[in-house]
């Protein structure tokens, strides 16, 4: 049961850096520092893939907690 928890795991962290990364938020922390617009307070709501995108990025967050309390569980 252990090293199927490792494995899950890794597959969902490796998922979840996946999906962080292709959710783009106009350039990030490096073009805010040379000189880039950094969106000037403009709330923009997310929609199609986007929206999708978020939403399963979240449900991986929530699942990775998950198997990081069983696994804590299962060791004791």
């Amino acid at each position: 049961m252990d090293r199927v928890l490792q494995i899950v795991s890794i597959i969902v962290s490796l998922l979840l850096i996946i999906l962080v990364l292709l959710q783009v938020k106009g350039g990030g922390l490096g073009a805010t520092l040379f000189g880039g617009d950094s969106g000037g307070g403009i709330a923009r709501t997310r929609r199609g893939l986007e929206k999708t995108l978020f939403q399963i990025t979240i449900g991986l967050a929530v699942g990775f907690i998950a198997i990081a309390i069983l696994a804590v569980a299962y060791v004791r």
